[in-house]
């Protein structure tokens, strides 16, 4: 469930007590947590942390797609702001599953980062430098079909961790090379590490990558108030097509699916990709344009472009 984008003239007008912000206590998302912090403060709001583990950060062994999907990442948080702990968390969207549970909302979507892939080796300037069955390493079935769509003579290995874990293991040697959001690699200052960021057309984005999503009670209205001077209505457009695509598919962490939108004038040009984990049907891309001013227009052009995946032999 979304709350509506506040329009970009809007001025605030609410001053809330202290603002307790639920995060998990990975470097990236207390950077994540800190940077809204850092934005709300100038607006008059008391901001304090509650830092807290999650059953995605503590489960390491197995892929999130065969222990409950990426709902391990926030639930621990929900819980925290149906109780009253906290009064808003902070997500990464690609984390955030398409369906919030009932009683929650999406107060706001802020400013995007960049989306794209990003390619990291030590030794290899870039993915077309691998030696055949060199070995990369990701977390992401979506990667997963893409990288084997663009090099099927690699391989492919697990990767999970947070993202600090992820650079040691291949700093240690396990891998040749790993691919990792670049929005996260950026955000801590570790934007050196990229040996090649990947464009688009060549490694689609995961719906909501590189977006921030701020959860809060549905019912509390005066913290929607607050935090719409936050929000980042183009961006919130672009993630709600993109999230809609998935939604429509049943997408989840085990759905090998891309979907990335992006604005050109008035017209929001969405992408989708599918492709089949064991690689027994070949990957699909469709496209779609449409007009799109509000979370509904963006919604319906979504799932225009899921019909489109399923018609051309996506499941």
């Amino acid at each position: 469930m979304l709350a509506s984008p506040t329009p970009t003239h809007y001025q605030p007008v609410t001053r809330l007590s202290t603002l307790r912000i639920a995060t998990r206590e990975s470097r990236l998302a207390h950077w994540q947590a800190e940077h809204v912090k850092a934005l709300l403060q100038p607006l008059g709001h008391e901001v304090s942390l509650l830092g807290m583990t999650t059953k995605g950060d503590q489960i390491l062994d197995r892929s999130l797609s065969k222990v409950g999907g990426k709902g391990l990442f926030v639930k621990e948080l929900e819980v925290a702001l149906e109780e009253g702990r906290a009064d808003l968390a902070v997500h990464s969207l690609k984390d955030v599953p398409m369906d919030l549970p009932e009683g929650f909302v999406l107060a706001c979507v802020m400013e995007r980062e960049d989306p794209r892939d990003a390619f990291v080796s030590n030794r290899f300037a870039s993915l077309d430098a691998l030696p055949r069955g060199a070995v990369v390493g990701t977390s992401s079935l979506r990667r997963v079909v893409l990288l084997r769509d663009l090099r099927p003579d690699l391989r492919i290995e697990p990767l999970r961790g947070n993202l600090d874990t992820r650079l040691r293991k291949l700093d240690d040697g396990q891998y040749d090379a790993i691919v990792l959001a670049a929005a996260g690699l950026k955000r801590l200052g570790l934007g050196e590490r990229i040996a090649q960021v990947f464009e688009p057309e060549k490694m689609l984005p995961a719906a909501g990558q590189g977006a921030l999503g701020i959860e809060v009670r549905a019912e509390r209205k005066e913290l929607i108030e607050a935090l719409a001077p936050l929000s980042d209505q183009r961006s919130w457009m672009a993630v709600a097509a993109e999230r809609a695509v998935s939604r429509a598919m049943g997408g989840s962490c085990s759905m090998p699916l891309a979907a990335f939108a992006v604005y050109s004038g008035e017209y929001l040009q969405l992408r989708a990709a599918w492709g089949d984990p064991d690689g027994q049907a070949p990957l699909v891309r469709v496209r779609s344009a449409a007009v799109v001013a509000d979370l509904e227009q963006a919604a319906a052009l979504g799932t225009e472009v899921a019909a489109r995946l399923r018609a051309a032999g996506a499941r």
